[in-house]
């Protein structure tokens, strides 16, 4: 504020001169930073990119949301539908919903009758893609799944079977608030908001293993860095592979994603079958009888045993180490950078620095990252999600005047007793 001082004293030069320097340094600060684009954003949502990519990832089905839901959604002060199982039918669209389940929380003649809201015809349409979709389904809004909420659901999990746990899940997510207040937060640019049709993505549920996810850096359409996705974990499997999980990577980015995606800057989650993965799916696709079939776990070493014609029918057409598209993500910092950092990232500084021998010989070979012992597990990053706001600030110190609060109420406990 001093120099805006100086101008209004008529120290019009020395105004101009720090002006251009203060200028400076912030042009220097959002190169060094990275410019996040809201047209980024916009081609990173789910429906943008399914089309091109359908062949390559899960099978998915896309539900434009109404506004109602929405709403709904957003407001804390109603409950979660109550999601009944007698789904209605054609006949019982046109109801105006009197019927609708009651929830009395107290015996006080006063107590106002809370009614859970109900959405038929959105009900129903999403029951029949839960069903076509094999009867479960991990749900996600454009951008975001409700990753921070899966503590809250019955079953600990994101896999959802009606309604009712979708809205669970939703309505407990700060992702997906983000999703539907501030799908923006990061851009640069000074553009208007673009407008935006919400949508319900149903993603055909998967037994995903966490030490099969990765995460890709893509700058100028050249794959730059891939870290582990679930990098709290250790996975043996990961350090002891990670010249061939980079080899299979670089091919399927090749192959399949360089310059098809609409940015040349973005990041891209897939997943690496797994040999064992790969020939289960196959027997469950041939209906091996499961009697003729034994699985057995020893120190990570699995051992199929089928009968010998099978066996050799079901390996020939196996898709080893077969690597699927899950999700496109903004490049910048409102995608998590896992192992490694954004400044990193943007400057290409080190990049290298963890690279074999052998992999840095190679032109234009990505980084790779993953977490190579025991002793640097982390807890899971979702666990604060569990708590209450106020008692994470507390713990990390975000927030100054809780803290300060916190102590003068622990001072005035202790003059209390002391009197």
């Amino acid at each position: 504020m001093a120099f805006l001082k100086e101008a209004i004293e008529g120290n019009i030069a020395l105004f101009r001169v720090r002006f251009g320097i203060h200028l400076c340094t912030l042009q220097r600060y959002c190169k060094k930073k990275g410019t996040m684009k809201k047209e980024q954003v916009l081609n990173c949502q789910f429906s943008n990119w399914y089309p091109h990519f359908k062949s390559q990832t899960i099978r998915s089905i896309v539900l434009p949301l109404p506004q109602n839901v929405k709403d709904y959604l957003l407001d804390d002060g109603t409950l979660v539908v109550s999601g009944r199982e007698d789904l209605p039918t054609s006949s019982q669209e046109d109801c105006d919903g009197n019927d609708a389940e009651e929830v009395q929380w107290s015996d006080d003649e006063n107590t106002t009758t809370l009614t859970a809201p109900e959405f038929p015809e959105f009900a129903l349409k999403v029951q029949e893609a839960i069903n076509a979709l094999g009867g479960s389904v991990f749900p996600k809004l454009n951008w975001s799944a409700p990753r921070d909420a899966y503590w809250i659901a019955m079953n600990s999990s994101l896999k959802c079977e009606c309604i009712s746990e979708i809205f669970l899940l939703f309505k407990s997510s700060d992702f997906i608030t983000r999703d539907f207040t501030q799908p923006f937060i990061h851009c640069n640019d000074d553009s208007p908001d673009p407008t935006l049709q919400y949508e319900l993505v149903l993603r055909k549920w998967c037994e995903l293993i966490p030490g099969a996810e990765f995460r890709c850096f893509v700058k100028e359409n050249k794959l730059i860095g891939i870290s582990q996705r679930d990098y709290t974990q250790y996975y043996e499997h990961i350090s002891k592979q990670k010249e061939e999980i980079c080899r299979c990577i670089q091919e399927f980015f090749r192959k399949h994603i360089q310059y098809k995606f609409l940015d040349e800057d973005f990041v891209f989650d897939v997943y690496r079958d797994s040999w064992l993965s790969a020939v289960l799916s196959k027997l469950a696709s041939m209906f091996v009888p499961i009697e003729r079939t034994a699985i057995y776990v020893q120190r990570n070493v699995f051992a199929i045993e089928v009968y010998m014609s099978e066996f050799s029918a079901v390996t020939e057409d196996c898709e080893v180490g077969r690597v699927w598209l899950i999700d496109f993500n903004p490049f910048g910092e409102v995608t998590d950078s896992l192992l490694f950092t954004w400044e990193e990232i943007l400057s290409k500084n080190n990049l290298n620095s963890e690279q074999s021998e052998g992999a840095s010989m190679e032109q234009d070979c990505p980084s790779f990252r993953c977490t190579n012992s025991n002793l640097t597990v982390q807890p899971s990053p979702y666990l604060s999600y569990r708590l209450p706001k106020d008692f994470v600030d507390l713990s990390t110190g975000e927030d100054v005047h809780k803290l300060i609060d916190l102590l003068k109420l622990k001072r005035n406990q202790h003059d209390d007793e002391e009197s």
